[in-house]
């Protein structure tokens, strides 16, 4: 499967800096997955339920309060003012 480069950062650092071959959030226009090859875009994300597919197949899920979500070839970031991995 094919991956990106994802990070998640916050004020308080980066919270999650990996590879992934998946992304699920919303946006202020709806719901967004972003896999390898996405056209490059910058859009506000709303708060929501973020899932992650990892390079190994596995899902992590976590919440933000919104944030902005940048897309280009050199890979993918949230910057959220908060986030937090749900066990």
């Amino acid at each position: 499967m094919n991956t990106y480069p994802l990070t998640i950062s916050s004020p308080d650092g980066n919270l999650y800096k990996a590879p992934a071959s998946g992304l699920v959030l919303r946006g202020v226009e709806g719901e967004l997955a972003i896999l390898a090859g996405h056209v490059p875009f910058t859009t506000s994300v709303v708060p929501c339920t973020v899932r992650i597919t990892t390079e190994g197949g596995e899902e992590k899920i976590g919440k933000t309060e919104g944030g902005i979500l940048t897309v280009s070839p050199d890979g993918v970031v949230l910057l959220s003012g908060s986030f937090q991995f749900v066990e």
